[in-house]
């Protein structure tokens, strides 16, 4: 085993005592020692109930003859951290939470792990670092939020609360409702209640094959999810027996695999970065345009918040991400999965007990999957559109530029009433190197909606966009602002078209004057100079790249 370089031959028994001081058995010395990399915290609502899946796991993997060690990587709430500078560390913490699992998995010469998480780049880093350590591993998601009550009306975080702040702007929704709608929309423990970041990656997690059948929808609060970390733990310790390492499960069809649910789904275009950039962690080339791609030819066949009405506790109701894989099984790939089944066998076996909330493909809500990328002369290298998230009537968006260097300075404007119908409101020097750390833009997003103005104003951001905003708002401008993309020269009052279905994304300037806009603009560094957010800016690549550390 590998974990004999830590405990086998005389050379080792100072390390054998330093074991023996952690209460590890001389028995326990023969057995493989499984790391369980969590990420609990007690200020992460997705994260808050992971103590008692953490047990499930420890009690799985002890029954099937393994030793587990605990321990702890950095979880960020991006709803917490949402607006200020916080942010700004959100997508960083993705290579600092890969770097760690990385690190005490090596230091310590482990057989295998598995890995506990749940929010939104938490998930990335621990398959980033998956995909790195080629060990037997195994992931647990620790499932979605139920979602709120409110005078018989179902709620969810981001249309009920972010959005909420638009309607009471806009004087739609009193003091005494904002209140019920704060205390309602997040009932307890799991990840948001729609497919946004979090479940997004879950859902892209078992379709790669690396969590067990069904992980993905099944409910935080319910012991299904208790029962999976369980047998988790138990499967585990079997990888190890068998040899059977992650790198298995990242083929590049299995990615396909992926991105297809995604798009099926209407997912989060955060995924955008983190496909590719566990891809790139695995030696998988995978451009920004294989996502459009197959997003062309996957239908959208479960509509979910945020650009639909049902939430991630139906498509548990309705069959989970096994149902889904039955749906769309003639377009994927039989990759194998951490069960031992195939992915076409999980399809074969599954069921879908809800026709709306998983429709078939011949009678999908849109035709195209959730995510189209867009180029043109203001992305040349691309950016990327929630497409089943913008109405009909928007997806072709001519305006006029309204121009801020920062969020902050958008979000004031949007509060101000300043924007008005047929703006096109441009954020940049929000990317991943200018920002830095590419920050999300979901309070200005959801302000706009709340406003009900999400089909009169275009958003454009070299940023990034929440999972749950909605409406004509193109994310991920490549090149960004800072690296002197053409973001950085567009000026009030220039126009630009959004055009969904040519997938293109322009500015009507010429070359003779993008030229002299060049030579007279000064491109603007990091926002942040101090603390190793210097260092992530200096080394970070595009978002086109996925945004991983090179």
């Amino acid at each position: 085993m590998r974990s004999d370089r830590i405990k086998k031959g005389l050379e080792r028994l100072p390390h054998r005592a330093l074991l023996h001081a952690t209460g590890i058995t001389s028995e326990e010395m023969d057995k493989p020692f499984i790391a369980i990399a969590s990420s609990f915290t007690d200020i992460v609502p997705g994260h808050i109930h992971m103590r008692r899946l953490e047990r499930a796991i420890e009690k799985g993997i002890h029954s099937a003859g393994g030793v587990s060690f605990v321990f702890g990587v950095p979880a960020v709430c991006d709803g917490i951290a949402m607006g200020h500078r916080g942010m700004h560390y959100s997508l960083a913490s993705r290579e600092l939470i890969a770097d760690s699992v990385e690190t005490f998995v090596e230091a310590h010469s482990l057989d295998g792990v598995v890995l506990l998480t749940a929010c939104d780049k938490i998930t990335p880093g621990m398959l980033m670092a998956a995909a790195r350590l080629d060990l037997p591993c195994i992931v647990v998601t620790a499932g979605p939020m139920l979602t709120g009550r409110h005078r018989g009306k179902r709620l969810s975080l981001v249309r009920d609360t972010f959005e909420a702040v638009g309607r009471a702007q806009a004087g739609l929704i009193d003091e005494k409702e904002l209140m019920a709608l704060e205390m309602e929309a997040c009932p307890g423990g799991g990840s948001c209640q729609g497919v946004y970041t979090a479940n997004t990656m879950a859902c892209v997690t078992e379709a790669l094959g690396l969590s067990l059948s069904g992980m993905a929808a099944s409910l935080a609060v319910s012991a299904k999810k208790e029962r999976l970390a369980y047998e988790s733990g138990q499967r585990v310790v079997e990888l190890v027996k068998e040899g059977i390492n992650s790198r298995r499960f990242f083929a590049p069809e299995a990615f396909d695999n992926a991105i297809a649910i995604d798009m099926a789904l209407g997912g989060s275009t955060n995924a955008c970065l983190h496909i590719p950039a566990i891809a790139y962690s695995a030696g998988v080339q995978l451009p920004l345009e294989r996502i459009d791609q197959i997003s062309r030819k996957t239908p959208h066949i479960a509509d979910l918040r945020p650009g639909g009405e049902y939430f991630m506790e139906d498509l548990e109701y309705a069959g989970g991400i096994p149902a889904v894989l039955k749906r769309l099984e003639t377009l994927l790939a039989d990759c194998p999965t951490v069960s031992g089944k195939t992915i076409h066998q999980i399809a074969a076996g599954a069921e879908v007990f809800d026709e709306d909330v998983i429709r078939p493909m011949n009678n999908p809500y849109h035709a195209e999957g959730g995510i189209a990328v867009l180029k043109g002369t203001l992305a040349p290298d691309g950016a990327v559109v929630k497409q089943t998230a913008v109405s009909e009537k928007s997806k072709v968006f001519a305006g006029r530029a309204k121009v801020y260097d920062s969020e902050e300075e958008a979000m004031q404007a949007i509060m101000g009433k300043e924007i008005s119908p047929g703006d096109v409101v441009v954020v940049r020097y929000e990317g991943p190197r200018g920002g830095p750390g590419m920050r999300e833009m979901l309070s200005p997003t959801a302000a706009v909606t709340g406003m009900g103005l999400s089909d009169e104003v275009a958003l454009v951001t070299d940023g990034r966009f929440s999972g749950g905003t909605r409406g004509p708002c193109v994310g991920h401008i490549s090149p960004e602002a800072a690296s002197g993309g053409p973001i950085a020269y567009v000026r009030d009052g220039d126009e630009i078209t959004i055009d969904i279905p040519s997938r293109r994304l322009d500015v009507k300037i010429s070359p003779e004057e993008m030229e002299k806009r060049k030579q007279s603009t000064q491109i603007k560094g990091p926002k942040v100079n101090e603390g190793w957010l210097v260092r992530y800016a200096r080394m970070v690549s595009s978002a086109a790249q996925g945004a991983v550390l090179k």
